[in-house]
């Protein structure tokens, strides 16, 4: 016998949407509870963003190494192709490209790559930290 899959209760997606949140916020102290806890850093919603693309996306360096350190993908694309290091590279976020390059993220993955990126927006100082 086959069960239904009805997908993730209200009360799961509650949670899931504050976690998003607490990352696109920098909200490494609850971030720190819930992955202690056993959440995965690897959690993505529906466009496929997972925690550490909204963490770098949005700036913040000490959550995006929060992630990383609790097994966050630092070459994880969402469903457009774009990787955590490309959004920070297209924002301008030196610190956190730095962090993601020193976790191991690829600065030629992605669509745009994070170097193309750095090429068409001119970050000349992230250029030079991708080599």
């Amino acid at each position: 016998m086959t069960s239904e899959n009805t997908g993730p209760d209200d009360e799961t997606l509650a949670l899931a949407h504050k976690l998003f949140d607490a990352a696109r916020q920098g909200d490494s102290g609850l971030l720190a509870g819930y992955l202690a806890a056993g959440v995965p850093a690897t959690l993505t919603n529906e466009a496929g963003d997972t925690l550490l693309m909204l963490a770098a996306y949005h700036g913040h360096a000490g959550t995006v190494r929060l992630i990383l350190q609790h097994g966050g993908d630092a070459n994880s694309a969402n469903d457009r192709g774009q990787t955590p290091l490309a959004g920070a590279v297209f924002k301008g976020y030196t610190e956190v490209a730095q962090v993601l390059v020193d976790a191991g993220a690829d600065p030629g993955a992605g669509t745009p790559s994070a170097r193309a990126a750095a090429q068409m927006f001119e970050r000349k100082d992230i250029l030079a930290l991708l080599g």
